[in-house]
């Protein structure tokens, strides 16, 4: 088979067309069926095989003939196939109706980065009732609290606004969580 088509290699760089024909005879189904199945469309698989075999035939003067011809064919159609897919639009468009809805889009589809209504308004709840819980809080576990969770400052600066030892405020943050843990358990 490798003779064969290596003969008529020969006879196309020499001109003959007919002999090209046969080449295309002998490999339209494979390429046809890898187009396809990279494809998945029988139009789009024709026409890529159809341009597989337009690039050879130009190219044949390029083609290597100490490696196999149907190597540089599927390497020929695989490329055009990956080059249809990069340049293949969507088969939807995030701005056409939703199929059975009256008037939903597939923008309504995609999930939103914002919380509900509902669990923001919980949220601002939640953030009250603690804020009241804190101010509750003896001044001195109050400010220690405050300014690690509230104003999120590190331990050390904590101690210098505080003008505290460090062990000093490592305890009052303990507990006035401790003592904040407590009061949330009634409320």
């Amino acid at each position: 088979m490798d003779a064969i088509i290596k003969k008529r290699i020969k006879q196309v760089i020499k001109g003959d067309q007919d002999a090209f024909g046969e080449i295309v005879e002998i490999y339209k189904n494979s390429v046809y069926q890898l187009c396809f199945r990279m494809l998945g469309n029988s139009h789009e698989a024709e026409d890529i095989a159809q341009e597989t075999f337009l690039r050879a035939y130009v190219n044949i003067k390029s083609f290597n003939q100490d490696l196999k011809f149907s190597t540089w064919l599927f390497r020929i159609a695989t490329n055009l196939c990956i080059d249809r897919l990069r340049k293949k639009k969507p088969d939807y468009y995030l701005d056409a109706e939703v199929a059975g809805s009256e008037g939903l889009t597939m923008y309504s589809q995609i999930p939103s980065d914002t919380p509900l209504p509902e669990t923001e308004l919980e949220s601002l709840e939640l953030q009250e009732i603690v804020q009241k819980e804190i101010l509750k809080l003896p001044e001195k576990y109050r400010s220690a609290i405050v300014l690690k969770y509230i104003e999120d400052l590190s331990l050390n600066e904590i101690s210098e606004i505080l003008e505290l030892p460090l062990g000093t405020v490592k305890t009052r943050i303990h507990r006035g969580r401790e003592a904040l843990r407590q009061q949330l358990r009634y409320v």
